[in-house]
């Protein structure tokens, strides 16, 4: 994704007090974006069907494999369970911090990509709402793993919130999938700017494993992950974009105000006199005035042989006058 983690310096570290708020201002507006828009649930299944029976005539429903395989192996599912209810809120916010303090000149960029796509995520839960497999009728063949081994992690039985606010969550926004999106921010990051490769190895591992633990534990379709990649390069995409219009936006607005900050200002006479002038014939306390410019030099008509005397005069020692 070149367009979001190739872009030149911006001149100036980011400041943590900022970035900090306008983080936590995004991903608060999208979870509550995330659950004002629940779509009718007889659409979702409707939906969720309609993209099995698509995954079935291509034979892509790796889910049904992966669901059994978790559902009768413990020590997979139950892993799998714990690392789909928490590694998104851990790795995604690690990875951003780890830019913002290693690799600072891209850091901007890569805030930018994972707000964009987590926004357009938002608009497809809002147009596509989808029943997940876990939610369909067990005549369809999947189990739901979450609440299967719900006794073993903090996770209720009707979602992988934790216990008694499943209400709070949008259980039909499946697609796209941010688990596999945001996987994939944070591989790509580690790929292209970690420097140990295990870290390398981790920003490839980590996707894939993602893909595998969201479709078997029955949270998502194929097709869901793959939109969550599609969600993510497109985001990328925008990058340029966003960040060019916010820069527009940011100098127009301190222009106006250094206008306005201007036009309070009271304006200041450039004249140090600030418009003070003497009268005729008045000094300034301290002034040294020649002969041929004082009053009684020229009333006495004095030429230019008294005023050059004068003149040696004034310069002669204070004893000799």
């Amino acid at each position: 994704m070149p367009h979001a983690t190739a872009l030149p310096a911006t001149g100036h570290r980011p400041r943590w007090w900022t970035e900090l708020p306008l983080i936590a201002v995004v991903y608060g507006l999208y979870s509550m974006g995330r659950l004002l828009v629940r779509g009718d649930v007889s659409t979702a299944v409707d939906n969720g069907l309609a993209i099995l029976r698509f995954e079935q005539a291509f034979h892509l429903n790796a889910e049904h494999p992966l669901n059994r395989l978790f559902t009768s192996t413990p020590s997979i599912g139950i892993p799998a369970d714990f690392a789909y209810a928490s590694l998104h809120y851990l790795v995604t916010p690690a990875v951003l911090v780890w830019i913002f303090r290693r690799r600072s000149a891209a850091y901007r960029a890569a805030r930018v990509w994972l707000m964009n796509s987590t926004l357009l995520g938002l608009v497809g839960f809002t147009l596509m709402p989808t029943c997940p497999p876990r939610l369909l009728d067990a005549s369809h063949g999947f189990v739901d793993t979450m609440a299967q081994y719900s006794a073993y992690g903090w996770w209720g039985a009707g979602a992988s919130a934790p216990r008694g606010l499943s209400g709070m969550t949008n259980q039909y926004a499946a697609m796209p999938s941010l688990h596999v999106g945001w996987s994939l921010w944070c591989g790509i990051l580690l790929w292209r700017h970690a420097r140990h490769p295990l870290l390398r190895a981790a920003g490839i591992a980590y996707p894939l494993v993602t893909t595998v633990i969201v479709m078997g534990t029955a949270n998502h379709y194929f097709l869901d992950a793959v939109a969550g990649g599609a969600v993510m390069g497109l985001g990328a995409l925008l990058t340029r974009p966003v960040m060019r219009l916010a820069d527009r936006v940011k100098g127009r607005l301190g222009t106006a105000f250094a206008t306005v900050r201007t036009a309070s200002e009271p304006v200041k006479s450039p004249i140090v006199s600030a418009g003070c002038k003497t009268s005729a014939g008045e000094r300034i306390p301290g002034q040294r005035t020649s002969s041929a410019d004082s009053p009684d030099a020229a009333a006495d008509g004095a030429g230019p042989g008294r005023a050059t005397g004068a003149s040696a005069n004034d310069d002669a020692p204070a004893a000799a006058r």
